[in-house]
Parts: structure tokens; C-alpha cells; sequence
């Protein structure tokens, strides 16, 4: 696989890993701060508990224990990154980057490392931005990660938000590896990436350094953000997948964003994508913004139903808005 006589240098997944905060919240807890019930938010979202950031756990600590766990997953030490990718929203300050510091927790002193801000896509993008950077030699290996504390940022007054969220981190190790250019092959086959701000008021935080001087909270039209989601994610997969010449049927798991039952079930179909070959966790972690997909990949994998080998659609859409799929032989 080595061989560099010929083939194409690709993005190969490495590793992965994941971590979570201590506290698990359920719905009939959240029912007991704002006006809702278990049966409301499963029945609209498929979300059953999240996992809120306690005294001391924040998207730094989660993702260099999600980034330490992909290592060991992948049988690499941190010496052997070149490259750091956080994708987050909630970072731990302004700056430096929230890479930077984990960078530092890893003992990490060469290379490079920044975050990437595209919200709920932010971890679609951080792989996109490091298979760039691999097949150009930029780096060796790179983490990407996603982690975020999406629990800091919201109205805990506003039903139609709260109950969504929740925290957490994964991480995936990147490695440039030189492999026989077909679609058999192991790493990153496809990534696209799309945006339009047109949509900015439509999910976004009332706040900022530049404009209020506050964090500020996160807000949401719901049913303006179901309508373009679908639309989106659908057409830029169906994309990933016509540029490498790949059918649905032939795509043996479908890892999305994990936002919203109604949304990965509506793409699903209209993709022709089995409901079986959708990686779904959101019933268990909620919404967790970057982290979602790395999260569920990681579950997937570690369980058992992802195996090397496998073809992986992965997608996302987020704030801005911004969205993106990658297709990949794990």
C-alpha cells in the first residue's frame, strides 16, 4: 500500500474515537425545566437524553480525550500528527484556537493547528480541508476533530431549542497513504462542500466579540431549517456520489449529521438509502453539532457494524447555511 510506483495518495481513516460528558440529561428531566415531555420531543426529533458539560468538561478536554482514544484506536502516537482540525462553534475562548490547546494537551510541538467554524457541517469541512492538505503533502496525518458544547450557548427558557442539543467530541485520524486508484480502495473518494449566507438569520447565536461583546444564544427557525436541509444534503450527496460513480444501493452505511429523525429519514428516502444503513444516534446524544458525526461513526465502528472495507457516506448541514458529504472506503 506503501508502494510509491504508482496508484494516487489518498486520505485514509486511520483511527477514531469519541468522548462524552459525565451527565447524561433525559427528556423527562428537561421536561422539568421548560414546558415539554418525552413524548413531544420523540415524537418530533427521535431524541431521548443528551449529554451536558459539567464543572471542568469543555470542547477542549472532550476532544483531546476523543483525539487520545482515535490514536490508540489507530495504534499511532501523538508524535506521528502533523496536522490539527477542531471544528467547533463553542470554543473554549475567542482564541487561541481551540486546536492550539489541544495540541499542547497532546505534547504535540510540530506541525500545525487551527478550528474550522461551520457549525453543524464544521466536521464535513475539517475533512474536506485535511484530504486537501494530505494529497498535497501539506501533512502526514491529521486529526480531525469534532467537539463542541453546544449546552453554553443555549436559552434554557426557549423550548424549541433546548431540548435539541447536547455535548460531546470525536475525532478521526487522517493518514496519507499511497493506494491502487480505484474505488475498492481504502481513504476519501469524494468531498463536497457548499454554503449560502443568504440563510445566516435563519439558525444562528444572537451574540459575538464584534457585534454585542456577549456570547450570546443560539437561535433557530425549525421549519425554515427542515425545509432547505433535505433539499441540500439530498442534492450534495447525490453529487459525492455521481462524481465517483457510485450508486446508492452499492453505499453500505449513510453517517449523518444527526439533527433530526424526520430529516435523516426524508434524505434516506429520497436517496433510495436503506433506513437500515442509516448510523442514527441522536436518540441517545441529541444534536451535537460538529461532534455528531464523528460520534456516530465511532459507535458504529466500535460496535461492529462498520467494517474495514465498508463504503461511508458522511453528511451535514449547519448554520450559515453551510453543508457538505464526503464518501469514503473505511
Amino acid at each position: 500500500m506503501n508502494d510509491t510506483s504508482g496508484g494516487v495518495i489518498r486520505s485514509v481513516i486511520a483511527g477514531c474515537g469519541s468522548a462524552l460528558p459525565q451527565r447524561a440529561m433525559s427528556n423527562a428531566e428537561m421536561s422539568a425545566l421548560v414546558d415539554t415531555s418525552d413524548e413531544w420531543i420523540v415524537e418530533r426529533t427521535g431524541i431521548k437524553s443528551r449529554y451536558i458539560a459539567g464543572e471542568g468538561e469543555t470542547t477542549r478536554t472532550l476532544g483531546a480525550e476523543a483525539a487520545r482514544r482515535a490514536l490508540a484506536h489507530a495504534g499511532l502516537s501523538a508524535s506521528d500528527v502533523d496536522l490539527i482540525i477542531v471544528a467547533t462553534a463553542t470554543p473554549d475562548q475567542t482564541f487561541p484556537a481551540t486546536a492550539a490547546l489541544i495540541q499542547a494537551d497532546l505534547g504535540i510541538t510540530r506541525g500545525a493547528a487551527f478550528d474550522v467554524q461551520a457549525v453543524c457541517s464544521g466536521f464535513v469541512y475539517g475533512m474536506s480541508i485535511a484530504d486537501a492538505m494530505l494529497k498535497t503533502g501539506q501533512a502526514q496525518c491529521c486529526l480531525v476533530i469534532g467537539s463542541e458544547t453546544f449546552s453554553r450557548i443555549l436559552d434554557w427558557s426557549d423550548r424549541t431549542t433546548c431540548v435539541l442539543f447536547g455535548d460531546g467530541a470525536g475525532a478521526m485520524v487522517l493518514k496519507a497513504e499511497r493506494v491502487p486508484d480505484t474505488v475498492e480502495s481504502p481513504g476519501i473518494l469524494i468531498t463536497r462542500i457548499r454554503s449560502d449566507g443568504r440563510y445566516h438569520d435563519k439558525l444562528y447565536v444572537d451574540g459575538g466579540p464584534s457585534s454585542t461583546k456577549t456570547v450570546g444564544h443560539l437561535r433557530m427557525e425549525g421549519r425554515e431549517v427542515f425545509k432547505h436541509a433535505v433539499t441540500n444534503i439530498a442534492s450534495v450527496m447525490d453529487e459525492a456520489m455521481k462524481e465517483a460513480h457510485v450508486s446508492p444501493d452499492q453505499v453500505d452505511w449513510f453517517v449523518p449529521h444527526q439533527a433530526n429523525r424526520r430529516i435523516l429519514e426524508g434524505t434516506a428516502r429520497k436517496l433510495g438509502i436503506r433506513e437500515d444503513r442509516i448510523v442514527m444516534t441522536l436518540d441517545q446524544h441529541g444534536n451535537t453539532s460538529a461532534a455528531s458525526i464523528p460520534l456516530a461513526f465511532d459507535m458504529a465502528v466500535k460496535d461492529g457494524r462498520i467494517k474495514r472495507g465498508d463504503l461511508v457516506l458522511f453528511e451535514a448541514m449547519g448554520g450559515g447555511f453551510t453543508w457538505g458529504a464526503v464518501l469514503a472506503r473505511y
